[in-house]
């Protein structure tokens, strides 16, 4: 099988001292099997808000011309913004993002548009909080303002980003597929680290964090029936 691999970085140190770039093309590596072949490899030096992709376009074209998979290390690498992806899912062109090997087209769509809406959301918040707090004339970052009610309302807001956090939504989602499968949380975890996913701190995941992140897929499945 034929592939085409698309790298990204965000600034220009990055590219030039190669940090990230390795990272990425190890895990394109592991994904592929031996009989697989890499026609050849598109580096993109952009920030992640700006959907102005030339490279990128480019490494779509090369796979329309010669029928090859697109090759994505990390979903992530793509764009911060929605439009962009379901533009590159409707490009016509076959891509598999690395750190979501189970993904398809609708799950890649979805999860999109849950990332884009909470950054709004968070965005939105923070505006209005910091109006409302200036409006009433407090003083911004001292500590006479961390009441209780503070606290538990940033431990609350904690643990909402916590159940969007990118990285925990792609891995729940994959925990789920793979106990489908009957694999035991130590073989999950021993998969997600094999094609370089990390936790939302990014560290290795564990079984015991396998199985709490599975535990909290469950609890939101309940809750939407």
């Amino acid at each position: 099988m034929e592939h085409v691999a698309y790298y990204r970085v965000s600034t220009h140190n990055q590219s030039r001292s190669g940090l990230g770039i390795e990272a990425q093309k190890s895990m394109v590596r592991s994904f592929i099997s031996t009989n697989d072949t890499i026609l050849k490899e598109f580096i993109e030096v952009e920030s992640g808000k700006n959907n102005n992709r030339p490279k990128l376009q480019e490494a779509i074209a090369y796979c329309k011309s010669n029928q090859a998979i697109l090759l994505i290390a990390k979903l992530d690498r793509l764009s911060r913004n929605a439009a962009f992806i379901f533009q590159l899912r409707d490009s016509e062109v076959e891509f598999r993002a690395v750190d979501m090997p189970d993904a398809n087209a609708l799950t890649v769509g979805i999860m999109a548009v849950l990332a884009q809406h909470e950054r709004e959301l968070i965005s939105e918040r923070t505006r209005r909080a910091l109006q409302i707090k200036k409006q009433r004339g407090d003083k911004m970052g001292t500590p006479e303002n961390l009441t209780k009610a503070a606290i538990y309302k940033g431990m609350e807001v904690r643990k909402r980003n916590a159940l969007n956090n990118q990285a925990n939504v792609q891995a729940m989602e994959m925990i789920y597929a793979y106990r489908q499968n009957d694999m035991t949380f130590q073989e999950i975890s021993d998969k997600l680290n094999l094609i370089g996913m990390k936790t939302r701190f990014g560290k290795k995941y564990i079984a015991s964090t396998v199985r709490r992140l599975y535990k909290v897929k469950l609890k939101t499945l309940n809750e939407s029936v």
